[in-house]
């Protein structure tokens, strides 16, 4: 077991290391293209997104988890390819589109993979503690390829698309030793009544939360967070050092979430993080320099306990293994729909100058979902 859960982390962690996310917007700026065309493509992305998570969904409940990894890993290696070859505004749309098939592969695979292996060897109380190590390693590594990559692009600018390509290429190789895990296979007809029978309220609820979740993090920590540094008057290098150091207070996040539940259930956990985050995207508005470091600080630490105390969650409230990475697909589907919906704006607002309302709103909206779904999970329960 301990050589599985090795090859598990280090998967997630050369499968996330993309060097580009913290440059982006600037490096697409520079390539010439403009703000709606630069947030028109993220929309686009989180469609792609959502028509993808079912097939691939389906893909690993029938062919297997490792199969989904592999074929997300190779996708992802050639998706870092494309703006190095050409950094036009097509390129960047195919590039994206690949970034989302990639990440469709695996979103509910992975998960669902870890889940598996632990349930068939009697570990499944350690999951949550796998899961938040996962993180925690990948989030170490962002520190310090993040932090070198204002940097690295004013020496080389291709080059933190060449080596988020070699990192994906080193998830791939992993992917080739990690055993495959056994599951039961439906046929489609029954495969589709016992994903709908699986699918109550309660985790619709759960669902819901990991949605609120990951919009929020993924609006700030990637579609807004260089305009906002932007809008601060930070220079393009502190754009990569900055992102370091809220992945620093992201992975001790990480780290202690699975102590937290010594003292809150794993639904008030969840619960106080999105309330948190919301908390600090309104800091984010009113600071100036230091409190806007402060505040992206705040709202990592947040981010890195909740995301693994809610896969907890999400992945306990499915009873029947054999639609887990479907399920686990669908929400997937919800969180890039609804940033879909979100980010489609964005382009406009950015240029006239709306970041404090947008970031306002946002978190005040999340604040009351997220109490109005414990309220609502606990009166299930009851």
């Amino acid at each position: 077991m301990p050589r599985v859960v090795r090859l598990y982390i280090a998967f997630q962690f050369f499968f996330n290391l993309l060097l580009w996310v913290p440059i982006f917007y600037t490096f697409q700026r520079q390539m010439g293209l403009s703000d709606p065309q630069i947030f028109g493509i993220q929309s686009i992305y989180y469609v792609a997104f959502c028509l993808f998570e079912i097939p691939t969904g389906y893909i690993a409940d029938r062919f297997g988890y490792r199969c989904s990894m592999l074929l997300g890993a190779a996708m992802l290696t050639a998706a870092n390819l494309l703006p190095i070859i050409d950094a036009g505004y097509t390129s960047f749309l195919y590039h994206f589109l690949a970034i989302a098939l990639a990440r469709s592969l695996i979103s509910g695979a992975s998960s669902a993979y870890l889940y598996e292996y632990l349930k068939a060897e009697n570990a499944s109380e350690i999951y949550k503690k796998v899961e938040a190590d996962a993180r925690f390693y990948s989030l170490i590594g962002r520190i310090a390829a993040w932090a070198a990559v204002g940097w690295l692009m004013a020496w080389q600018i291709t080059s933190p698309y060449w080596i988020s390509a070699i990192n994906a290429g080193f998830s791939l190789v992993i992917a080739v030793f990690m055993p495959s895990v056994s599951i039961p296979v439906t046929t489609s007809k029954r495969s589709l009544r016992a994903w709908a029978s699986c699918l109550n309220s309660q985790l619709a609820l759960l669902m819901l939360q990991g949605v609120g979740i990951f919009v929020m993090v993924r609006v700030l920590q990637v579609n807004l967070y260089q305009p906002i540094l932007t809008a601060k008057a930070f220079d393009v290098t502190a754009f990569g050092w900055s992102m370091s150091l809220m992945t620093v207070f992201e992975a001790v996040g990480a780290k202690i979430a699975p102590y937290l539940r010594r003292h809150f259930t794993d639904l008030t956990v969840v619960t106080l993080a999105t309330i948190t985050l919301s908390a600090a995207l309104t800091i984010v508005a009113a600071s100036g320099q230091i409190g806007t470091l402060a505040a992206f600080c705040l709202f990592s630490l947040a981010a890195g306990v909740a995301f693994p105390v809610q896969k907890q969650l999400l992945n306990d409230a499915i009873s029947d293994s054999r639609q887990r990475a479907t399920l686990l697909s669908l929400e997937s589907i919800l969180d890039r729909a609804l940033c879909a919906l979100a980010v489609l704006p964005l382009g406009g607002l950015v240029a006239q100058g709306h970041l404090g309302l947008v970031l306002c709103v946002t978190g005040g909206v999340a604040a009351v979902a997220v109490l109005m779904i414990q309220v609502g999970y606990r009166y299930m329960r009851h």
